[in-house]
C-alpha cells in the first residue's frame, strides 16, 4: 500500500488553489505545510483526507514526463464532482467522467491536467448501484 506521493509544481500558490478546489469533492484539503526553513526555501504542502496528508506538492521544476496520480473516490458522483471542480479551478479536461471497461467493467474515472500538466484522476471501482 502506498502511503504518500508527491509532485513538483512550478507555482505553489496557483497549484494550491487548484488542488484545494479540485480535490475538495474527494474530501481533500491542505493538512500540512512544511516550514521553508526545513525545505531550502521551497514551498512544500501536504494534502489529504484529515488527519493525514498523502498527496504532496513540492515547489520546483515539474517532472517530465508528467506524473499520473489517481485518487480513489467513494462513489461515481464524487468522480463527477471532482471533474467539474477541477475544470472550474482551471484544469484541462483529459478524459470526462465515464466507465473505462478496458480497466474493468466497473471502473469509473475522470482525468484532468493540473496547471503544470500532471494527469490527475479520480476513480471509483464500484458498480453504479453501490452509490
Amino acid at each position: 500500500m502506498i502511503d504518500h506521493i508527491g509532485v513538483s509544481v512550478s507555482d505553489p500558490a496557483r497549484s494550491r488553489r487548484f488542488y484545494e478546489q479540485a480535490l475538495a469533492p474527494l474530501g481533500y484539503k491542505v493538512i500540512m505545510q512544511t516550514p521553508v526553513e526545513h525545505t531550502g526555501g521551497r514551498v512544500v504542502l501536504g494534502l489529504g483526507v484529515p488527519p493525514m496528508p498523502d498527496f504532496w506538492l513540492y515547489e520546483g521544476t515539474p517532472q517530465k514526463p508528467h506524473i499520473h496520480v489517481a485518487i480513489r473516490a467513494a462513489n461515481r458522483a464524487a468522480v463527477d464532482a471532482f471533474h467539474q471542480a477541477a475544470l472550474a479551478a482551471g484544469g484541462t479536461d483529459n478524459g470526462p467522467p465515464g466507465v473505462r471497461p478496458k480497466y474493468h467493467p466497473n471502473y469509473y474515472g475522470a482525468f484532468v491536467l493540473d496547471p503544470d500538466g500532471h494527469n490527475i484522476e479520480a476513480c471509483c471501482h464500484l458498480p453504479p448501484s453501490a452509490g
